[in-house]
């Protein structure tokens, strides 16, 4: 009863954000299923689960909660998107066909809040967990993939971008690069160093990233 009356004294994002660390998905499903206005349900998991997501990440930024909450959280949220966005019937956004991947990086962490965060914002794309470079551009080719968002948290692994671009041009495909991670936040200049058409410093920048790409041709 408590944990209820703490959902219904904070903003629907709190409550979300709550519910989420509680591991209470049928808290968190109600409050993306109320009622609210003329809000599709994609709206409000644009407006109540986009940013509770970020402010998870955040506050393991500065260590207020466990890695594994994060992970749970970001679980929670994929699962609900595809419920909903199947049980509404609406379709996933109009996009480039999409992937992500961690760069020879065995941090997954900044992958999966921008993958847990474009899902989240009506967004399909594939998940490539880790890869080497030479691998990872095979890959984005096979699957004719036209925009590829890398995150790394390591300088080595955010140099390697360098060689997918390289390898990438020389095999005749111009598949956009969004980079992202703190070596990228430190040195605002070393994404174009890299060659990466975009960089990002959060899961929030990769989706207005995607909606600018997409709303200018992929």
């Amino acid at each position: 009863m408590a944990s209820n009356n703490r959902h219904s004294e904070s903003s629907p994002t709190e409550a979300f954000e709550q519910a989420l660390l509680a591991l209470d998905r049928l808290a968190a499903r109600r409050l993306l299923t109320e009622p609210e206005g003329d809000e599709s349900v994609i709206q409000r998991i644009e407006h109540i689960m986009v940013p509770a997501l970020e402010r998870i990440g955040r506050a393991w930024e500065t260590g207020s909660i466990a890695l594994s909450q994060v992970y749970m959280s970001g679980r929670i949220c994929e699962d609900l998107v595809d419920g909903l966005l199947q049980e509404s019937g609406q379709p996933r956004k109009d996009q480039p066909r999409m992937a992500v991947a961690v760069l020879e990086d065995y941090h997954l962490l900044g992958k999966r809040m921008v993958y847990s965060t474009l899902r989240a914002s009506g967004f399909a794309l594939k998940d490539y967990g880790r890869m080497e470079a030479e691998a990872l551009a095979r890959k984005v080719v096979e699957d004719e993939i036209e925009l590829l968002l890398i995150s790394a948290l390591m300088l080595p692994s955010a140099l390697r971008v360098e060689k997918v671009r390289d390898l990438l041009d020389r095999s005749g495909s111009r598949i956009q690069i969004v980079a992202g991670g703190a070596p990228f936040r430190i040195d605002p200049k070393l994404g174009r160093e890299v060659g990466a058409d975009a960089v990002g410093n959060s899961a929030a920048d990769a989706v207005a990233i995607i909606e600018r790409f997409a709303g200018g041709g992929s």
